[in-house]
């Protein structure tokens, strides 16, 4: 069947309140799945056991789409390239044009086992003394990853401290660097073509900054990239660099040499563990029936709440104070992977592919922007997650507290608040119009989507699960869809037109300029006078 026929004979079967379905015992059980130690329910969403049938029907390309990804055919046509993060996770042979790709990703990441090792225990020395802070300078899916992940596995840091640099803005070097002593810092370069332009000036202040104690600075840089010719005239010696294929994208590359300063601060032996994780999610993904697979029903619920019901946001809410960087990761990762125009074929989409996704942890967001997601008049999507237990036994109250909040969530959005509840509240205060008009403002329309994730605690594993179940899913939009979910053309014109700005804001001739765009310059280049 045809994905946008099959949308539009969906869009009639939207209807029943989510209440009214939770009475159906066969179909909640239908939209709750499990696989190692996630639980996924989806039964607080208005989806019907039809609804999900004929989503099923319209996942019918995943299984081929899915084997060939994991076989390492090219399933990236705009950019001729295979899709292989997973190969970073994986233990099984992968072949592409005829070579094994595995013994080239398990030599990586013995080198990378072995430098991680010698910054921790001191063996790799700075010019001062035994590294005591590592800076990753980065920008996108080679800042974003590690830097969420480092923060979501505090508990397991007992290596130098990290930090991450990505904004051009000199702020965020400025800042960053403060306190920090340059005889002690390693600094990690994260770019694939050592050419990106944000990350290679962020380097080159680094390298000025290290070189007012390091008279060879170069000593104390690492580079993530595959040009050695590069990293080599920049003054790092090819032993401390670490490069990767074309076939693993930026969003998706926090599982190898990207995620070296993850390795560093949790050591080798969690970070295998993160890797283990991710691994049983693509396992799970290869295996499980797509009715009980965690990754498809996590798509099919994205693909009912955009294309059909016509949300155009949705909320990522972990109950975790420890991933409050995986909204903007995911947001990275759908949004770059999935907002596109055009299908494989270059024909234009009937409708939208990717909504716009954005969060917050829980339970600081219930302190902003939930005022809009119970009573605002466009729908969002809330997908909640949330521990069975923290990692501070000592604060367990504290944790039962967020389980308590991010279940009370979920259960307002779904049933809301009448307007005769509303006026039974206030009876004692108002009366007549005045009860009324107060009472209204007290309704909570209730029927609100949500999904939950729940897991046993925040682990090495749980984490590497979490990032593999939403990159699956990304892809299992992205075929349903027809789109291609790996390339990212909509990142190169802005680029484009910065390297031509640079002149002039340097006071060169605007004159080709459109005349927005000159009056803003000339504004900017008067203030800067």
């Amino acid at each position: 069947m045809n994905f946008w026929n099959g949308i539009d004979r969906l869009r009639g079967m939207t209807g029943p309140r989510i209440t009214d379905l939770l009475g159906d015992a066969e179909r909640n059980a239908s939209l709750r799945a499990q696989a190692g130690p996630f639980l996924f329910d989806l039964s607080k969403t208005s989806l019907t056991q039809e609804a999900l049938e004929l989503l099923l029907e319209l996942a019918a390309d995943v299984p081929s789409r899915r084997n060939a990804m994991f076989a390492g055919q090219r399933i990236n046509t705009t950019e001729d390239r295979a899709v292989l993060h997973t190969a970073l996770r994986g233990t099984e042979p992968v072949t592409v044009d005829g070579e094994d790709v595995m013994p080239g990703v398990r030599e990586t990441l013995d080198r990378m086992r072995a430098f991680a090792e010698d910054v921790r225990d001191g063996t790799f020395r700075g010019k001062g003394g035994a590294i005591t802070d590592v800076v990753n300078i980065g920008i996108g899916g080679s800042d974003l990853g590690p830097a969420m992940a480092t923060l979501a596995l505090a508990p397991w840091h007992d290596g130098p401290r990290c930090h991450f640099v990505s904004n051009v803005d000199g702020a965020d070097w400025a800042e960053t660097a403060k306190g920090l002593d340059p005889a002690t810092t390693l600094v990690i370069v994260a770019s694939k073509t050592f050419t990106t332009i944000e990350t290679l000036t962020n380097a080159r202040t680094a390298r000025h900054w290290m070189a007012q104690a390091v008279p060879d600075p170069g000593t104390q840089f690492a580079a993530l990239s595959s040009a050695e010719d590069k990293t080599t005239d920049f003054g790092i010696d090819p032993t401390r660099v670490f490069g990767f294929e074309d076939w693993v994208g930026g969003r998706y590359s926090v599982w190898g040499p990207i995620g070296l300063s993850l390795m560093i601060a949790v050591g080798p032996d969690a970070f295998d563990a993160f890797l283990r994780g991710a691994r049983e999610m693509d396992d799970h993904f290869r295996t499980a029936p797509l009715a009980r697979n965690l990754p498809v029903l996590l798509a099919l619920q994205g693909i009912w709440h955009h294309q059909v019901c016509g949300y155009p946001t949705r909320a990522i809410l972990p109950y975790d104070n420890r991933l409050a960087r995986l909204p903007a990761y995911l947001q990275q990762l759908e949004m770059e992977s999935n907002g596109k125009a055009v299908t494989l074929a270059g024909d234009p989409l009937p409708g939208p592919a990717g909504p716009v996704v954005w969060g917050e942890p829980g339970t600081n967001g219930q302190h902003a922007f939930y005022q809009l997601i119970h009573q605002g008049k466009t729908p969002v999507p809330c997908e909640f997650m949330v521990a069975a237990r923290g990692q501070e036994p000592e604060l367990d109250h504290h944790h039962r507290l967020l389980i308590a909040n991010c279940l009370a969530q979920s259960e307002a959005l779904l049933k809301g608040r009448s307007h005769a509840e509303a006026r039974a509240i206030i009876a004692d205060r108002f009366s007549g119009e005045e009860l009324e008009r107060q009472a209204a403002h007290r309704v909570f329309p209730g029927d609100r989507p949500s999904t939950t994730l729940i897991y046993p605690a925040l682990t090495p594993e749980v984490l590497g699960g979490i990032l593999a179940l939403y990159e699956h899913r990304v892809f299992v939009e992205g075929v349903m869809l027809g789109i291609n979910s790996f390339d990212q053309w909509g990142v190169e014109l802005g680029k484009e037109l910065a390297t031509s700005l640079g002149p002039l804001v340097e006071g060169e001739d605007a004159s080709a300029k459109d005349a927005s765009t000159q009056a803003l310059l000339g504004q900017l280049l008067d203030w800067r006078a």
